[in-house]
């Protein structure tokens, strides 16, 4: 029988990449989205809002009289923010957090109980090459990925004697319509961010504008899906953007944060 997969924020970007490229793969793929009316999709699309409990139980079920079983859960659904961190309304912070980090931990609680019972599963959860650094005005986005790659440690290990394996997929810069849906906080006139913050705007504008076909993350994701073992962490851009990871465990703390600076103009 085919494996069922779940992919949340299944309707656009990344999340369609990945859905698309498992079911040509021939996997059973379901996608989610809030608003699934709204989109044209080869996979069948399920309401659910991330935010909402009583909306994951409803598209969890919807999905078990479908399939009976839940096999894979790749938990994509996710927002942007940009913004100085003193200036970015509290409201806007927690509804990044609440899509980014009590999202996925909302949808998990609800699909792990279907793997205990069947005593297999995978979760992989997209993160970001952000999630490892504090990076200027993306310090809440850095914020809300960072906080899921470490979540996904402490559920890897806990339910590894269930036969539930947890990896992170942590993508860099893709050529998707992310910055359309990305909060960003105003450039205020006279501001003593207005000058650092205009410049690393273009500069992620720019990133997303020339990033790589997102069909790499879904080629990642079918690996792990078929690795006998699959490892925590996984990184998925260019040289540069991982490699920076690297250079963050390498050097010094203030080189370090001395070359995100001049990267950034700051």
């Amino acid at each position: 029988m085919k494996k069922v997969i779940l992919v949340t924020g299944g309707s656009s970007g990344i999340g369609k990449s990945i859905a698309e490229y498992l079911n040509t793969a021939g996997y059973q793929v379901y996608g989610t989205s809030r608003n699934p009316e709204n989109y044209e999709s080869i996979i069948p699309l399920i309401a659910m809002d991330v935010q909402d409990d009583s909306s994951i139980a409803l598209a969890i079920k919807t999905l078990l009289a479908k399939e009976s079983t839940i096999d894979i859960l790749i938990n994509n659904a996710g927002v942007g923010i940009t913004g100085p961190m003193e200036e970015t309304p509290m409201d806007a912070v927690e509804h990044a957090m609440n899509t980014n980090f009590y999202g996925p931990l909302r949808v998990i609680q609800a699909v792990l109980p279907v793997m205990r019972n069947q005593r297999s599963g995978r979760i992989i959860n997209i993160t970001s090459i952000a999630g490892y650094m504090g990076l200027p005005y993306r310090g809440i986005y850095s914020a809300s990925k960072g906080a899921l790659e470490i979540a996904t440690e402490a559920y890897r290990m806990e339910c590894a004697h269930l036969n539930i394996h947890f990896s992170n997929v942590a993508p860099g810069d893709f050529a998707t319509n992310i910055a359309s849906g990305r909060f960003h906080a105003p450039v205020i006139d006279g501001s003593d961010y207005a000058q650092g913050y205009s410049h690393t705007l273009k500069l992620i504008n720019d990133h997303v504008d020339e990033g790589h076909d997102p069909i790499e993350v879904a080629h990642k994701i079918k690996q792990i899906i078929e690795a006998k073992n699959p490892g925590i962490h996984y990184k998925v851009g260019s040289f540069m953007q991982k490699f920076s990871i690297v250079l963050k465990k390498i050097l010094p703390e203030k080189t370090y944060e001395k070359m995100l600076k001049k990267h950034y103009g700051l």
